[in-house]
């Protein structure tokens, strides 16, 4: 009898539509692209807000704050134990971060197929694209000497 033989690796997780997600990275892969959501936030059960907004930015970083303000989240996965992923009886998914007693339950508003033509820009691509305008705005200025100092 060998001792070198290793357990029978399992397979990685496999969620499909439910489920309940731990791995902060596929929690992150998921969220990404939701775009417009409509957040319901609850603490110990009882309403806390709620609103519209445009997610802007996932990631995780235990030195950040998850922030939601003037129609826009900033969503820090680490801000959340894990998430739970359910169907509402019209088929439609929604996505629930939780942390202890405080739930933060998300509801996309826009739909990725319906959504195929349109690229979503992520911030770094937008911000690439605004210095390589200012930059050139900054050399026309230079060559015609419209500048002051």
């Amino acid at each position: 009898m060998s001792h070198d033989q290793s357990p029978p690796r399992l397979p990685a997780p496999c969620i499909i539509d439910t489920g309940i997600i731990v791995n902060k990275q596929d929690i992150r892969r998921l969220l990404a692209d939701l775009g417009r959501v409509r957040y319901i936030h609850t603490l110990d059960g009882q309403l806390q807000s709620q609103g519209e907004g445009c997610l802007l930015e996932v990631f995780a970083d235990l030195q950040r704050a998850t922030l939601i303000a003037n129609h826009s989240l900033y969503l820090n996965v680490e801000s959340f134990d894990y998430l739970q992923l359910t169907q509402s009886l019209e088929q439609e998914t929604y996505f629930d971060l939780i942390h202890d007693n405080r739930q933060l339950r998300l509801i996309p508003l826009s739909n990725p197929l319906q959504d195929e033509g349109t690229r979503h820009i992520n911030a770094a691509a937008l911000e690439a694209m605004v210095t390589q305008v200012l930059s050139a705005k900054w050399d026309v200025q230079i060559d015609d000497g419209d500048f002051c100092f």
